[in-house]
């Protein structure tokens, strides 16, 4: 759990404009008090810090778009973080923050991984705090259930939901298996399908970028 963080992200959005005025101007007027600001939108997400120097990996969409980044630790600092490299084909991101002797996470030998195998997802849904949450691993190797240009993904049925992508499964030892990544779903929320990209290949995309 200390390993998993709580990724914010601020992106600033200027108002549409007719006519080079903006639409703000045009209702508020330009001198007004009441004219809003540009406006910041925020979003939410995890990562999981595998390297105690301030590494962490997460999912690239957590983090597109965004002006500025700012990490949750589990001991409840607050850090802001760069991006340093991304691979949009596999939907993965690396962060980096000035930090060190942070704590990491054990690595899964994905050789030993069956279906059925008990796990566990740790990240920050809808923004609660972290949770975890119980289930199995449902199939590997599955395609074709996202825009990824490459995928394997190992399928569980344990509850992810917004704000898990980019957090860490886990099997019963504590070992990450994948960083979770995206839902089946015709509500926008959990149904019994969630995905992982699996940890040895989010560990080959992190040394390659």
């Amino acid at each position: 759990a200390p390993a998993v963080v709580y990724i914010k992200t601020l992106t600033y959005v200027t108002a549409p404009t007719i006519n080079g005025t903006s639409l703000k101007d045009r209702f508020f007027g330009k001198n007004s008090p009441h004219r809003p600001k540009i406006e910041t939108v925020t979003s939410s997400g995890s990562g999981v810090i595998l390297d105690s120097e301030g590494y962490i990996l997460t999912n690239y969409h957590v983090i597109d778009d965004a002006d500025e980044i700012i990490i949750g630790l589990y001991d409840g600092q607050t850090i802001s973080a760069l991006l340093v490299g991304k691979d949009v084909n596999t939907d993965l991101a690396v962060l980096k923050i000035e930090a060190t002797q942070l704590p990491t996470i054990k690595i899964a030998n994905m050789m030993e991984v069956r279906i059925g195998d008990i796990v566990l997802a740790i990240g920050y849904p809808y923004t609660i705090g972290q949770t975890v949450t119980q289930g199995i691993i449902s199939a590997t190797g599955r395609t074709r259930v996202s825009k990824n240009v490459y995928e394997n993904f190992v399928q569980t049925d344990t509850a992810i939901n917004p704000g898990n992508s980019g957090g860490a499964l886990i099997n019963s030892s504590g070992e990450i298996v994948g960083i979770n990544s995206l839902i089946y779903t015709k509500t926008g929320s959990f149904q019994g399908i969630g995905f992982a990209i699996p940890i040895d290949i989010a560990l080959n995309v992190l040394n390659l970028i």
